[in-house]
């Protein structure tokens, strides 16, 4: 892999290490493989969810409450066998979400619904053309897509990628930097050749 300061600089571009924010220090770790247990069991269950839905056909809601009836049976019978026998109970953990983990997630949350609403605010009262053609360009691509693949193949797509390409561009930072450098070096000296229309005041002088 890169070296520190590279790794540093991807980890902290994910949101990585600011302290500010669990949820995307937790992202950041699982997208760079440094949690390489919980990338390794997203992916795994992602392809087994995938392949189940989109492969097998399976039902969803069915699945879900097939997977919820095993379990709620199997640790029945295993509480009630180790009442009978003197066993100690199934391990259930403490099913609580931590109070502090929770306010971080509803700070997370309440930065993304006001991104969404100031984007809205620059269509609907700033009249940003921009903005909306922005917009405008990222719903139809949508729309375009979800024509193209089904929806859960996009997001099985959408984690595989996300999986992959931050820890490519970390790996290899310095060759893919030079690369896009010299693109876009090639594309200014393009975009120079390009007659510009002269201005009537220039002409007028």
């Amino acid at each position: 892999m890169g070296d520190s300061a590279s790794s540093s600089y991807v980890h902290k571009s994910l949101g990585g290490g600011s302290g500010e924010s669990l949820s995307l220090t937790i992202l950041a770790d699982l997208l760079l493989w440094r949690n390489r247990t919980g990338a390794a069991i997203l992916l795994v269950s992602s392809t087994v969810f995938w392949f189940l839905f989109e492969r097998a056909g399976y039902n969803l809601l069915s699945f879900v409450s097939n997977v919820l009836l095993l379990l709620v049976a199997i640790l029945f019978l295993w509480a009630k066998s180790a009442s009978l026998l003197n066993r100690p109970l199934p391990p259930v953990p403490n099913m609580e979400i931590p109070e502090g983990f929770a306010i971080k997630a509803a700070d997370d949350i309440l930065v993304l619904i006001n991104h969404v609403l100031s984007v809205a605010s620059d269509i609907t009262i700033a009249r940003n053309p921009i903005r909306l053609l922005q917009v405008l360009f990222v719903l139809w691509a949508i729309s375009y897509v979800g024509t193209l693949i089904n929806s859960l193949t996009l997001v099985y797509i959408v984690i595989l990628l996300s999986l992959s390409l931050p820890v490519v561009y970390e790996k290899y930072q310095d060759h893919i930097d030079d690369k896009l450098d010299s693109t876009s070096k090639v594309i200014r000296n393009i975009s120079r050749k390009i007659p510009m229309p002269v201005s009537k005041e220039k002409k007028y002088q």
